[in-house]
């Protein structure tokens, strides 16, 4: 609590080292594994922490090309092309002080000391997903490991410490099982699709696993990464076009393929969410779909709201980012309502305002205590369910 508020952020993290997964993972995949070629030492923490030897590892198993905006020689804006020895440096960490080493690995008790610091009550950590072997099986299994760890990683806690399902549809049935395993824990809160490239995620063989989230009463969550969004292969080499365009490029495809594609309608209890995504494109996303949907709406079919009644009608929400501002909520508010919006602050990655970033919250003068109170908390104790 800070201020008199409780604060739930919908928008943290977690990556755990192969030290930390692998004692979750089965005897056979650990195995398979076990070759120094599929791990990666970590010389740099989530918010630019130059660590020492002996390192840390991440697995390094899937089969991706290496696009998006994490890799490949950056090129500065308004050159021609990358520099002679051009690298990728960690972007800047925007708080005041780093998070305390452990919290977004291996070491629950120090990520509640870090929320005690920071006036937080409640976390949602969204983590890796899978790591893209070719494999399916192998893929789950890795994916079955992330939800043992985080039995054990947010079982410190659960009441604070929440997290999401991941779900795959090349591995639906497993998928399933998986939800109706760990969907009535109190840390699960939610389910968090990883796709394949390029396929849709209004596919309606994805309906069983909607069908089975809604039944447990599990939020949907989208959440971009580095690579797998709209254009990640066409960046012009430039870091600075990917990490601006993706997380709200992404999220503005995910929210048109769900409203679009009828799932609201067909899952009427199923709520959605889009975090790290920014927030101030809703309202013109919400007109540009409306008009769409008659200008092209043979395209989606059979819907029984405008697009925007979706956004409105409280069954959706989104995870502000930081830097938007208190203008930006406020001009959301006005033409959303209140009932949308939730507190994210990106903890531990370089781009949270730690420890500060629900100060900066209480701080804008702008918003009514009832307009704060949903924002810090009531709106995602609406979607992700009581704590």
């Amino acid at each position: 609590m800070r201020d008199g508020y409780r604060v739930w952020d919908a928008d943290t993290h977690v990556r755990p080292t192969a030290e930390t997964l692998e004692p979750f993972l089965s005897a056979e995949v650990r195995a398979l594994v076990a070759d120094e070629k599929f791990r990666t030492p970590v010389r740099v923490g989530m918010a630019g922490e130059i660590f020492e030897p002996p390192y840390r590892h991440y697995f390094r198993i899937g089969e991706g090309g290496g696009e998006g905006w994490g890799a490949g020689k950056p090129r500065v804006l308004g050159e021609s092309g990358p520099r002679e020895g051009a690298e990728r440096h960690f972007q800047t960490f925007m708080g005041t002080r780093l998070p305390t080493p452990g919290g977004g690995d291996y070491d629950s008790s120090v990520r509640l000391r870090d929320m005690d610091e920071e006036g937080v009550d409640v976390h949602v950590i969204v983590h890796g997903g899978t790591p893209g072997h070719k494999d399916p099986a192998v893929d789950m299994e890795f994916v079955r490991a992330e939800h043992r760890y985080l039995n054990d990683f947010c079982g410190r806690d659960p009441h604070r410490l929440k997290s999401m399902l991941v779900v795959t549809p090349r591995n639906i049935d497993e998928s399933i099982q998986e939800i109706k395993r760990w969907g009535p824990s109190s840390w699960a809160v939610a389910v968090h699709p990883a796709l394949p490239l390029d396929y849709p995620l209004d596919h309606p063989d994805l309906d069983p696993i909607w069908k089975a989230a809604q039944e447990a009463g599990l939020c949907v969550v989208h959440h971009s990464f580095s690579g797998g969004y709209p254009g990640y292969r066409d960046l012009w080499q430039s870091p600075y076009i990917g990490r601006t365009a993706s997380h709200p490029w992404a999220a503005m495809r995910a929210v048109t393929a769900v409203f679009g594609g009828g799932i609201m309608d067909r899952f009427p209890d199923l709520r959605y969410c889009i975090l790290e995504s920014g927030f101030g494109w809703l309202p013109f996303w919400a007109a540009r779909m409306d008009d769409q949907a008659i200008y092209i709406g043979y395209l989606a079919e059979g819907l029984r709201k405008k697009p925007s009644e979706y956004m409105t009608g409280g069954r959706f929400f989104a995870g502000i980012v930081l830097h938007e501002g208190e203008k930006m909520v406020r001009m959301v508010t006005d033409q959303l309502g209140s009932d949308v919006l939730m507190f994210g602050s990106d903890y531990p990655h370089a781009e949270s305002r730690f420890p500060d970033s629900a100060n900066k919250v209480l701080g804008w003068e702008g918003l009514n205590p009832a307009e704060l109170q949903k924002l810090l908390w009531s709106n995602a104790e609406r979607c992700f369910g009581a704590p």
